[in-house]
């Protein structure tokens, strides 16, 4: 049974919750991971190894005398180093009382400055590099678009094609195609219409054929949480009429949806079948977003949630393991850089609060990626983890950013900060912590 078959038999609500706690566990033993063996790595011993928190459901007690176990809520983790007073790492001020010089060296708190930074930074750091493994593992899977336009897969449509897998295309509209890459932007000197003219080599011939325009108004991807999903549409739809008008191109469609300020409106879908094909309507209300500007700011725009694909699949080339590695530390990197963008904006007031998603909208994410199959799942996943990584590193006490600005606190002053300090910064970070919980199930139950 593959996975959409998986999630068609299960309720929503349930393989929604499922594919959340499996996609938190992920992340979260990753994080924790990182922690445990870099402590382990720096001296510290490890007393708990928890994933979930709670009364243990089972227990393993290793050879150093770290207990691992599972515990019996799955929303989160943990682990306690000697010295700790709990889970969130706060210091015990009695801990290396009565231990010797050898012993206290053991413990979080009789732990050098340096071995104490790096086993908390552990966390966030393992959580950039699995989701850098993740994306240079896609880059190499799937490797780039090849010197030559060769079409590998020509994408069923409810008109005449004209163009057959293995041909090389040359020209449309009689001009010359570049290569692969720059493709995006050469379509733009192409007159819009329903129909052109391509030239292709094929079994070593030159013909001309016609067919639909290379960048219809196709769905290659729906966004979770958009209008486009809720109406039903699917990947491979293609969309041939906008309130009875009929649209040629995806631009079209971009311009159509942007005017019209979220009025409701009516498509008109040809979806491929077995037998053919069939054409339906059904109508749904653009949503506005902020989305990423090419100044590095944000824009809002009225949108329905999908994007749009090539008429035809090119072949693939392998990629080398360094393009892969930069590719995947430039995926890591662009997260982080609009993660931090968006939260300067939502704090200036520049963008909504809407955009920041609590636990219900991100399991929502999540299952919606499970649906679409294994690899979209393993991709989200990734892209949690680059994110909670971050969220880890920002200065707030009880976070792993909030340690580490006590321990730069102890670099500068040579001297710990005072318990009573500590126990009340904790605190104050808490609240924050719930202030931003509430804020995002805030945005989950009354944002669109």
């Amino acid at each position: 049974m593959d996975l959409s078959s998986l999630l068609n038999s299960l309720g929503g609500g349930a393989f929604t919750l499922v594919f959340f706690i499996v996609a938190l566990s992920i992340i979260v033993t990753v994080h924790e991971y990182g922690h445990y063996i870099v402590g382990r790595w720096c001296g510290i011993k490890a007393d708990v190894f928890s994933l979930g928190f709670g009364k243990p459901l089972w227990q393993r007690t290793d050879k150093r005398g770290t207990v691992w176990q599972i515990a019996s809520l799955p929303f989160g983790g943990y682990v306690k180093f000697a010295g700790d007073a709990n889970a969130a790492s706060a210091p015990d001020a009695h801990a290396v009382e009565g231990l010797s010089a050898d012993e206290a060296r053991h413990t979080m708190p009789g732990a050098p400055l340096w071995a104490r930074t790096l086993t908390v930074a552990a966390g966030p750091v393992f959580n950039f590099i699995f989701s850098f493994l993740v994306f240079t593992a896609f880059v190499l899977s799937i490797g780039k678009a090849a010197d030559t336009l060769v079409i590998e897969k020509v994408q069923p449509m409810p008109t005449e094609v004209g163009l057959q897998s293995g041909d090389e295309v040359l020209a449309i509209e009689g001009i010359k195609v570049p290569a692969p890459e720059e493709m995006s932007g050469f379509l733009d000197t192409l007159p819009r219409a329903v129909r052109v003219s391509y030239t292709v080599l094929r079994d070593g011939q030159e013909v001309t054929v016609e067919g639909p325009y290379p960048y219809p108004v196709i769905v290659a991807g729906i966004s979770p949480k958009s209008a486009a999903r809720d109406a039903g549409l699917k990947a491979g739809d293609v969309i041939t009429a906008l309130d009875g008008q009929p649209v040629e191109t995806f631009w079209d469609l971009q311009d159509y949806v942007g005017s019209h300020d979220g009025a409701a409106m009516t498509l008109t879908i040809w979806r491929p079948t077995e037998a053919g094909g069939e054409t339906f309507e059904t109508t749904l209300e653009p949503r506005r977003r902020d989305v990423p500007a090419e100044d590095g700011g944000f824009e809002t725009r009225w949108l329905i949630g999908i994007t749009g694909g090539m008429l035809f699949t090119v072949g693939t080339e392998p990629v080398g393991i360094g393009e892969a590695m930069s590719a995947g530390i430039s995926a890591v990197w662009q997260i982080i850089t609009m993660s931090l963008s968006g939260l300067g904006h939502m704090i200036t007031g520049a963008i909504s609060a809407c955009n920041i998603s609590g636990p219900v909208g991100i399991a929502e994410v999540v299952s919606t990626s499970a649906s679409d199959g294994a690899s979209s799942f393993l991709w989200t996943v990734a892209m949690l983890s680059t994110a909670i990584g971050l969220m880890n590193l920002f200065p707030i006490p009880v976070l792993d950013g909030g340690h580490l600005v006590f321990y730069a606190y102890e670099a500068v002053r040579g001297k710990p900060l005072p318990d009573r300090a500590v126990g009340v910064m904790m605190t104050i970070g808490m609240v924050v912590i719930m202030g931003f919980m509430v804020l995002g199930l805030t945005s989950d139950l009354f944002c669109k």
